[in-house]
């Protein structure tokens, strides 16, 4: 059976961060990729900064080119609209029948599990990989495989800040996607 990785979000923009964690657990649990899904309209976030869907799946594919074993999931911008997982896992495992899919979500999000939409449900169908955030907790009803990973305390809002203060992302975006928010003026960044 094929064992497929999804790690979903809002992707604006993809950091190291998001491609730590995908790396760890691919290899932790053996997986054959990890797919990596920007959402369309996250149901738990306001969307400040909030870009184009287009820049952020080009930044996306960007971050992950030079990893065979990740790949773009698409299915959440094409379907518009308020993305809940239940839905999309539904519909993925519809699609690949043989396919167990895991999803991988960082503390924060671990701590936010209740509130997610049919939780009872989605918890049968995929395996939640979880991993540690600063400041957040991972304990929770619900079960979760933890795996360790390095811990880095990055998000998307600070990167979005800095770049707009035009101050630098070197090691904090994979290059390409530094130069593609530069050469498309993202965030304020020129």
């Amino acid at each position: 059976m094929k064992k497929v990785g999804i790690l979903g979000g809002t992707f604006n923009p993809p950091h190291i961060g998001h491609l730590i964690a995908a790396n760890e657990v691919l290899h932790a649990l053996n997986l054959d990729e990890v797919r990596f899904m920007p959402n369309s309209v996250p149901p738990h976030k306001r969307l400040a900064g909030h870009i184009a869907d287009e820049h952020r799946l080009q930044m996306t594919k960007l971050a992950i080119e030079d990893n065979p074993l990740f790949k773009l999931e698409t299915i959440e911008i094409e379907r518009a609209g308020v993305s809940y997982t239940i839905d999309t896992l539904r519909e993925l495992i519809k699609q690949e029948p043989g396919t167990s899919f895991y999803f991988i979500i960082g503390a924060d999000m671990i701590e936010y599990l209740p509130n997610w939409r049919e939780i009872d449900e989605l918890s049968r169908l995929v395996t939640f990989a979880g991993v540690k955030r600063p400041g957040y907790s991972t304990e929770t009803a619900y079960p979760v495989t933890l795996i360790e990973t390095p811990e880095i305390h990055l998000s998307s809002t600070a990167l979005r800040k800095k770049a707009a203060a035009n101050e630098t992302l070197h090691y904090l975006l994979p290059e390409p996607v530094i130069q593609y928010i530069k050469e498309n003026g993202l965030y304020g960044a020129k």
